[in-house]
């Protein structure tokens, strides 16, 4: 720079310096640190015990109206009622910041935003029809995301049932996150307790990442609904009182959308803990006499009116929790469905369940669903239930097709009786599906009803107690492929009860046979 130039550039930055000192106090106006919308500099406390949920809401404003900006939460606790997202903002929870939901006051006036009208709400809970009344929520916005690491606390929600607030009650609020027909969304590192009837619910939400939170929760930890492109990865669950990470495809939108191309991978879920101890580190473990669900699941629906498609599970862990759920009852295609390495351990009913129903939960008219190409590959399962095995269950005339079930081993408590291997599970077809929906199970592995094209390879059954099931039971089932499969030897007891089956085929079993059967109307191998 030359001395001519040196003398100008001085100048020019002397005339800016004094104009930044005679201008008012940028900062005391409340406008950004580049970028950085500070909700204390906008009138929140943080100090848990005034509602600052207008300051926080005026910040998202100036965030919105400046374009865009990340609104900040410095360390405290944070009381506060609806907040309301906007598009091209981001909310960073620093660490030691709580986002706490407030108690609705008895009688309210005030509280959370009112639930908005859903003319399609008999199709769904009240929880999946309305997003409004809730501590976080957006409706139509894009660019926007929730950034930690710091918490949000559901402690003044609802959980739609039980002692609490009435969810229907004006003024309550129900989830932590509701978010609807919004896209370019990242949810990352903060963790949520007490979430009410949903830490997350995300309906009609594309491109869509979820990643590293931690929820230790009183109802579902996240349910995905009706959303595309979706990532949920390194996640903790811990939900005892409802499912853990749910793919669902309800009809709140008020028509029928698969949720599609999902990849959730290297989460844990359990449901065996009490609320708090997984996010506090000491992971007490709930007292067997006390009986809860400890659902705390992966589960695809129950809503399931839009369907599910091109969705892959791989590298999760399961513990104290029930096991894997793939439903479609309200008329919806389940289809494409890759599952891969996940370790289980006491699990609480079936570790797989895959279910074909016609409880057509949705507008008059729709044909019965379909569930097919679905293969999971790389299980190991220890001291699960053994009342109810494995369920893979279609309907009279529908059938579950083309699925592969390939290296697991599958570990139960056994004690089994005869007089359980004599029982006829009801079809029950317009039932709410859960494994334990049938009853206690005639079998100690498998039970295969209603299905066209099932491959079972390097499958081992094992039992903790003596049972006198056979392994696998099949009723009208067609094209059955059984390879090297092992399973424990009962004097009297068969591997296989093969009932109204077609193109059986099994070979290098032992004690069983290589053999292939055309079809039997009744048989024991």
């Amino acid at each position: 720079m030359s001395a001519s130039e040196r003398r100008k550039f001085l100048k020019l930055a002397g005339v800016g310096v004094a104009l930044a000192a005679s201008a008012p106090s940028a900062q005391a106006a409340g406008a950004p640190d580049g970028g950085i919308f500070d909700v204390r500099k906008f009138g929140a406390t943080g100090d848990g015990k005034t509602i600052d949920t207008a300051a926080i809401n005026k910040a998202i404003e100036a965030a919105a109206s400046a374009g865009g900006g990340t609104v900040r939460f410095p360390a405290g606790s944070y009381l506060s009622f609806s907040i309301r997202l906007k598009s091209n903002i981001a909310l960073y929870l620093d660490r030691g910041a709580t986002i706490t939901a407030a108690e609705t006051p008895a009688g309210a006036s005030t509280g959370y935003d009112l639930p908005e009208p859903n003319q399609w709400d008999h199709y769904q809970d009240f929880g999946h029809s309305h997003f409004h009344n809730s501590l976080i929520w957006g409706e139509g916005l894009e660019n926007l995301s929730i950034l930690g690491p710091g918490k949000i606390w559901g402690k003044g929600l609802s959980k739609g049932y039980g002692p609490g607030p009435n969810v229907k009650q004006a003024g309550v609020g129900n989830k932590s996150i509701a978010l609807k027909n919004c896209h370019n969304v990242v949810l990352r590192d903060f963790s949520i307790l007490q979430g009410g009837w949903f830490g997350i619910l995300a309906t009609g939400v594309d491109n869509f990442t979820i990643d590293n939170l931690t929820i230790d929760t009183n109802r579902d930890g996240m349910d995905i609904d009706c959303c595309r492109n979706v990532r949920v990865s390194n996640c903790t669950v811990n939900s005892p009182w409802d499912d853990g990470i749910c793919p669902k495809s309800s009809f709140a939108l008020g028509y029928p959308r698969a949720t599609e191309m999902v990849t959730i991978a290297n989460c844990f879920v359990t449901g065996g803990y009490e609320l708090g101890s997984v996010l506090d580190g000491t992971y007490k473990v709930i007292d067997p006499a006390v009986r809860i669900p400890r659902t705390g699941r992966i589960k695809m629906g129950t809503e399931s009116n839009g369907g599910f498609k091109n969705i892959t599970i791989s590298d999760c862990v399961f513990e104290k929790c029930g096991g894997l759920a793939l439903e479609t009852v309200d008329g919806a295609i389940l289809e494409d469905i890759s599952i891969t390495n996940i370790t289980m351990r006491d699990i609480t009913n079936s570790p797989i369940f895959l279910r074909l129903g016609s409880r057509m939960r949705g507008p008059e008219g729709r044909p019965i669903g379909v569930l097919r190409r679905v293969i999971i590959s790389n299980i190991v399962c220890s001291n699960s239930h053994s009342r109810f095995g494995c369920i893979i269950s279609g309907i009279p005339g529908h059938y579950i097709e083309d699925v592969k079930l390939t290296d697991m081993y599958l570990q139960f408590e056994g004690g089994g009786t005869r007089e359980d291997a004599a029982l006829q599970p009801p079809e029950k077809e317009s039932g709410y599906p859960e494994p334990t929906m049938f009853g206690t199970m005639p079998d100690s592995g498998f039970f295969i009803r209603h299905v066209k094209n099932i491959d079972v390879g390097n499958v081992e059954i094992a039992a903790e107690k003596p049972d006198l099931r056979p392994p696998f039971v099949l009723d009208n089932v067609q094209d059955a492929e059984f390879f090297r499969i092992k399973t424990p030897q009962t004097s009297g007891v068969p591997t296989f009860a093969l009932n109204n089956t077609s193109r059986f085929n099994v070979y290098r079993s032992k004690p069983v046979a290589d053999t292939h059967l055309d079809h039997v109307d009744e048989k024991r191998l």
